[in-house]
């Protein structure tokens, strides 16, 4: 099973069906989508027990509920999407993401939660980032598609946004919400 994870913004609902076609494999699945409609939590162990009913051994999966439903020894691969916090950040406006939750998920992709969620329940051996910052989805598509089928993949080298944030001014402007400052006077 190949799993995809990410921060909102990154670009799953491309890719997902696009690595799953290149795989020979049928429609992924959405971890979300077996989630109960309207509910503010939701359980893991219920998505699982969902999710397992579908047998989806030869799958796609996708979500970022990823590490906390599947198990290491059920994925070969998973898939992190990255991208840069501002160009996150931009995307996420146009999209119309209230300020506190453009700022919540910039800041989580930042400093790499969804990597350390996955890094922590699959192991750094199965886990790879894939930057769509700038990367047209096909072509990070066929880069997964590639790891999926490779017996042997060499250690990942992993990203640190932090390091392009020199300053407390740049990360305090990047971390600011999403509304435009008032006008100086």
């Amino acid at each position: 099973m190949v799993g995809i994870s990410w921060t909102p913004g990154t670009g799953k609902k491309t890719i997902a069906p696009a690595v799953a076609a290149l795989l020979g494999l049928p429609p992924p699945i959405s971890i979300n989508s077996l989630a109960p409609k309207g509910r503010a939590e939701v359980d893991p162990a219920q998505l699982r027990r969902k999710l397992l009913k579908m047998k989806p051994n030869r799958a796609v999966v996708y979500g970022h509920l990823l590490p906390h439903v599947l198990r290491k020894s059920e994925v070969g691969l998973v898939a992190v999407l990255r991208c840069e916090p501002s160009v996150l950040k931009g995307r996420l406006v146009k999209r119309g993401y209230p300020p506190g939750k453009v700022t919540e998920n910039v800041e989580a992709e930042l400093i790499g939660v969804v990597l350390d969620e996955c890094v922590s329940r699959f192991g750094r051996d199965r886990v790879r980032e894939y930057d769509t910052t700038s990367s047209p989805p096909k072509d990070v598509a066929k880069a997964i598609a590639r790891d999926a089928r490779a017996a042997r993949r060499p250690p990942p080298a992993w990203m640190d946004w932090t390091l392009g944030y020199d300053s407390p001014s740049m990360l305090r402007s990047l971390l600011a919400g999403s509304e435009e400052p008032p006008a100086s006077t």
